[in-house]
């Protein structure tokens, strides 16, 4: 029983840093600072680690990597999302700073 414990006590310190992550680049709608991939290594790890841990019958770690494969894909999802609004807001910025201004040769 102890040993589950500590099992479900890491996983929830794991999932707590990670969902941060998440939470941050949500709520900043930026991924200043944040790469792409973090995710996808995340997502590579996280779903080779549900197997894994499937097939050893691990129930704490199924659980963890299964929340950690949801967490990696919603963060990339966010950081793809909060790119191409940067995209189109730099965009939009280059053109109104440039408007009415001559055009030279």
């Amino acid at each position: 029983m102890g040993t589950e414990i500590i099992g479900w006590i890491s996983a929830c310190l794991l999932l707590l840093t990670i969902s941060t992550q998440v939470w941050k680049q949500w709520k900043s709608r930026s991924s200043a600072g944040v790469s792409s991939w973090l995710f996808i290594g995340q997502i590579s790890a996280s779903t080779g680690f549900v197997i894994y841990s499937y097939l050893v019958d691990n129930l704490v770690f199924v659980l963890t990597n299964s929340l950690l494969l949801c967490a990696a894909i919603l963060g990339q999802c966010l950081y793809l999302h909060n790119r191409r609004r940067e995209g189109r807001q730099r965009k939009k910025g280059g053109e109104r700073a440039g408007a009415g201004l001559p055009v030279r040769s």
